[in-house]
């Protein structure tokens, strides 16, 4: 049964060599493509950042 086909938008970025060398082997190891490595980095990140801020919030 095919997937259902996400909506993309396309980003471009640099990033320093170093960082994209440990991205691609990163990647070579989970088995996963670095669009799906980024986005779930950025996801993890921005749902930290909520959660954070949640917290900072409820102490106010």
């Amino acid at each position: 049964m095919p997937r259902e086909a996400k909506e993309y938008k396309a980003f471009s970025s640099r990033m320093d060599k170093a960082t994209f060398e440990r991205l691609e082997q990163f990647c070579k190891e989970a088995g996963q493509s670095k669009t799906v490595a980024i986005e779930r980095a950025i996801n993890m990140y921005i749902d930290d950042y909520d959660e954070k801020m949640k917290k900072l919030n409820r102490k106010s």
